[in-house]
């Protein structure tokens, strides 16, 4: 067996191989981006206190709870708002927020989504979250009153962290406490601390803008603090701006 029939050999294999992995990754594209768009949905509902059963059809309550998404600029100023009736069609749904960040960073113009529920007789925004746990990403959503002042319920995620400690933003012993937190003091945006050591010792007033961090998840915990406040202070000038028309 001569080298250059090895080479061609070789060659040949590489290029078919090449071929079945891309044939595949195509076929599997849509079940996967379905399978994604479907945990979205429930995260988005989720935070909002919309709970979805393994049997519901979630693209239908996702439309029927959803009644419009919006796209903002750098300023606030809303630049694209979408009520079809198959959601997940819209622009602002399928905005990649670490991307946007990225611009940011770059000092780049970026756009941010804004999901608008109604449930239970109330407007509810919801905004995502992404920032940087000890070992990698981390996200989520915040679900926030029509004024944009308290939490009515967040989902946290993330890639890496240690099972039973910074894993444990999942659960929701952690989440539950953002119920009800304020965003706002007197006006001016204050944030939701996460708390080393927790936030009993705190005054009764300055409790109502934190909530423990988790026992032996510090940096976690820190990443979900500068999340919150980070992501949070983009959305500011819209927030005012909506806050200005009431």
């Amino acid at each position: 067996m001569t080298n250059g029939y090895i080479f061609r050999y070789t060659i040949t294999l590489v290029i078919i191989v090449a071929i079945i992995l891309s044939a595949t990754a195509t076929l599997l594209y849509p079940l996967q981006k379905k399978n994604e768009d479907n945990e979205k949905m429930v995260n988005i509902m989720k935070a909002a206190g919309i709970t979805v059963t393994n049997n519901e059809d979630v693209y239908s309550l996702f439309d029927k709870y959803c009644t419009k998404m919006l796209i903002i600029n750098n300023d606030g100023t809303i630049i694209d708002e979408c009520s079809d009736a198959v959601k997940t069609k819209c622009k602002a749904f399928n905005i990649n927020l670490k991307n946007e960040l990225s611009k940011m960073a770059d000092n780049k113009d970026y756009s941010l989504p804004v999901y608008v529920l109604q449930y239970d007789n109330k407007i509810i925004n919801v905004i995502p979250l992404q920032g940087t746990g000890l070992w990698g990403p981390i996200w989520g959503y915040m679900a926030l009153s029509e004024d944009f002042d308290t939490v009515i319920g967040t989902v946290f995620d993330h890639k890496s962290e240690t099972p039973g400690l910074g894993a444990e933003i999942t659960t929701e012993k952690f989440s539950n406490q953002f119920k009800d937190k304020r965003l706002f003091k007197n006006g001016v945006f204050k944030s939701i601390a996460v708390v080393k050591g927790g936030i009993s010792a705190l005054d009764t007033e300055e409790q109502k803008y934190a909530v423990d961090a988790i026992s032996g998840g510090t940096i976690t915990s820190n990443g979900v603090n500068d999340m919150i406040r980070n992501t949070l202070e983009l959305y500011l000038p819209y927030i005012e701006k909506q806050n200005d028309k009431q």
